[in-house]
């Protein structure tokens, strides 16, 4: 079921975790964070959403290293009901993907709620400070590619780098809905 996420909260502040990443080690948010900014991520494998931008992502994640950004993807979802989101399934699909920025398992889905994460792909772009000041999608793309999309997280996130703030115009990603675990 696809599912939007909220307009940005300007300046809310992160919230500190402490995750296992796919090569096992620990994450914290300190661990991640980049001396221009923070980009946290939470995404799946299975989502056709998530699948479509994929490739691109690991790409702008890189670009963005190099402008000071840290970053973390983290999966949420309830792995009991979505097999294919799974702590193996994840490592296959990081490799898969290229990916060179960590990838961490929120078994407890405490996470995501702290977030208020809705949906896979849910970007949190935050500056150096750990105020939140992008909360919208990486392209127009949504289960296919579309050429010459503009880009909209790498260009969010560049300019939060450079300048501590955000486009005040964004639009919330899209995404299936977060798999939460039946209460």
């Amino acid at each position: 079921m696809a599912a939007q996420g909220p307009l940005c909260d300007f300046g809310w502040k992160a919230v500190d975790f402490e995750l296992e990443g796919i090569d096992g080690q620990s994450y914290s948010l300190d661990r991640v964070r980049g001396p221009n900014g923070t980009l946290i991520m939470f995404i799946c494998n299975h989502c056709p959403y998530v699948k479509s931008i994929v490739g691109r992502l690991a790409g702008e994640v890189a670009a963005l290293r190099l402008k000071g950004i840290g970053a973390i993807a983290i999966m949420s979802n309830d792995t009991d009901s979505y097999p294919e989101d799974s702590f193996e399934n994840m490592k296959a699909f990081a490799a898969e993907h290229g990916f060179d920025f960590p990838y961490a398992i929120d078994r407890t889905q405490d996470v995501a709620r702290a977030y208020g994460a809705v949906c896979t792909p849910d970007f949190f772009g935050f500056d150096k400070d750990l105020g939140l000041q992008y909360r919208g999608r990486l392209d127009e793309s949504k289960t296919t590619l579309i050429e010459g999309a503009q880009r909209e997280l790498y260009a969010a996130m560049a300019q939060i780098a450079e300048t501590g703030q955000g486009p005040r115009d964004q639009i919330p990603s899209m995404g299936c809905s977060i798999k939460w675990r039946a209460a």
